[in-house]
């Protein structure tokens, strides 16, 4: 258990951010269930649309630095090969 003041404050603050982080991972995972869902059904207009959003989660989880920027860009590009060899 912390003792000083900076470091109770730095377990709460890191507690604030692993919460965050989860929050983020499990919406991100959401989409790309749902995008990948749409890609086995072969709705590809529907796909691509949520394509963009998927896109933008990737993104911005690599901005926080939540997940690796370059695992990010090696997950769009394959999501995009996969689109991609559906139509």
């Amino acid at each position: 258990m912390p003792r000083r003041k900076s470091s109770i404050k730095r377990k709460r603050a890191d507690k604030k951010k692993h919460l965050r982080n989860l929050r983020v991972k499990k919406e991100l995972k959401k989409t790309l269930k749902k995008f990948q869902a749409l890609v086995s059904a072969n709705s590809i207009k529907e796909a691509q649309t949520l394509l963009k959003e998927v896109f933008s989660r990737f993104d911005k989880a690599a901005k926080k630095r939540i997940i690796h920027p370059k695992t990010a860009d090696r997950k769009k590009s394959r999501l995009a090969k996969r689109l991609i060899k559906k139509t």
